[in-house]
């Protein structure tokens, strides 16, 4: 079992101790899709214990939110970069 479907199982745990279904957890875990992001999820709901499903869905889409913009500015640094190569040979 991969470090990824461990936080999986632990964030469905989390979500159904706090009395929503598994299937809310499963389907937040595999949006999120990054260990990171799931580890960041479970630390939320641990801490906050949201009292609606809006709320955790709501953290869950910023939580997604952030991921994709850093993902984004990864690949524009490495096209920055290789432009830059480009342009200074």
């Amino acid at each position: 079992m991969t470090r990824l479907e461990q936080l999986s199982h632990e964030l469905v745990d989390v979500v159904v101790n706090l009395g929503y279904p598994a299937e809310l957890g499963d389907l937040m875990a595999r949006n999120l899709g990054t260990e990171s992001t799931v580890e960041r999820m479970i630390q939320y709901l641990l801490h906050v214990q949201p009292a609606t499903a809006e709320e955790m869905v709501d953290e869950m889409l910023a939580i997604c939110d952030e991921r994709d913009k850093w993902v984004q500015k990864k690949k524009n640094e490495y096209y920055n970069r290789k432009v830059n190569e480009w342009i200074n040979r």
